[in-house]
């Protein structure tokens, strides 16, 4: 996937279209900084698949990247998930809506009486 000429924005949609790269940032939300090999522990697939997810979620700017000798830690970082509550923040408001008049048209009918 050549995502590094999308824009921010659409760079972190890509990352999070993908099932495994939303575990792997639930992951690092829930237990922190982890090595690739923690990581890889929780998949069913090569450590270089995983490696490209990570890849993926690094140019989204979702995860960093800091060496401790020989390992990769990785961490998350949430900034980036900002512009995607912005984005969806407008259809949040649109179906509070829909409900609040669902909830009106249902305050109208007249109650079932058996």
């Amino acid at each position: 996937m050549a995502t590094t000429s999308a824009a921010p924005e659409d760079r972190v949609f890509a990352a999070l279209a993908n099932s495994t790269r939303r575990e792997v940032l639930r992951l690092l939300r829930e237990d922190g900084p982890q090595p690739v090999q923690a990581l890889a522990d929780h998949f069913d697939m090569a450590r270089p698949s995983l490696s490209e997810h990570l890849k993926v979620l690094r140019e989204a700017g979702l995860v960093s990247e800091e060496r401790q000798g020989r390992q990769r830690i990785y961490r998350l970082e949430a900034l980036p998930l900002a512009e995607v509550q912005d984005w969806l923040h407008p259809y949040e408001r649109f179906w509070r809506d829909k409900l609040k008049e669902l909830g009106a048209l249902l305050d109208r009918l007249p109650d079932d009486e058996a």
